[in-house]
């Protein structure tokens, strides 16, 4: 049986992933601040990655006795608050950073000093890394760092294939403050996503989960490890 870790793998995506894997019959490891229901092949660890000195101890128990990853994907996340970058407290953005770039350090440097260096690694990206557009200060920071992140791991966790992937739009909850407390005048990214909601355009996590999972051997195939990849070049 495959073997996978999820960060974040109680809701949206990452749950989607773990839905789609687990039809494919992979055993999940999810690790998360909740706990998601049980079902036979799931072993999960609450975990807040904000306390980063939490994640070793949380991985420790999650991945007690496993000897072989297939699979990881670090997908938890947080969006923060779209505002100006100068109205953004460092409060706010060290806390954004910490769970979108520095958690994921920590688990790959887990890896490393076990050693159980996962055969493929997706750490979940976005386009706000390379668009840069007004309002998603500390995000799109989080996300570029990311993108470097991936980069400078795959020239040590050489056994792994990393991608640092965006998944393009999905329709999670991050969407419903996108989309109704958002003012779409003073931040005009936001639009497109208002527009696209409801539609094809903004698919649910189920079907951008299973949509990447059936790109996995392309990505190992065709991008360098440490590349960064929108699913959206796939189309």
């Amino acid at each position: 049986m495959k073997k996978v870790l999820i960060t974040g793998h109680t809701s949206g995506l990452g749950l989607g992933f773990s839905d789609a894997l687990r039809s494919a019959g992979w055993q999940v490891f999810g690790l998360a601040r909740g706990a998601a229901d049980a079902w036979e092949g799931l072993r999960q660890q609450r975990c807040d990655l904000a306390r980063l000195d939490a994640v070793g101890a949380c991985l420790d128990e999650l991945l007690a006795g496993v000897e072989r990853l297939d699979l990881a994907i670090l997908n938890a996340g947080i969006l923060g608050r779209i505002q100006p970058l100068a109205d953004t407290p460092m409060t706010e953005i060290r806390q954004i950073m910490d769970v979108n770039v520095w958690a994921n350090k920590l688990i790959l440097d887990w890896f490393l000093a076990k050693p159980l260096p996962p055969a493929q690694a997706l750490l979940i990206s976005s386009g706000a890394a390379v668009n840069l557009s007004h309002g998603w200060g500390g995000y799109a920071l989080s996300k570029a760092a990311l993108n470097a992140l991936t980069g400078l791991y795959a020239h040590e966790l050489t056994d792994t294939h990393l991608t640092a992937l965006a998944p393009g739009l999905v329709d999670t909850g991050m969407q419903d403050y996108l989309c109704a407390e958002v003012d779409s005048e003073e931040f005009p990214s936001v639009l497109k996503l208002k527009r696209a909601r409801g539609t094809a355009a903004m698919p649910k996590p189920a079907a951008v989960a299973a949509h990447i999972v059936g790109l996995l051997p392309r990505l190992k195939a065709e991008f360098q490890s440490g590349s960064f990849v929108d699913v959206r070049d796939f189309d």
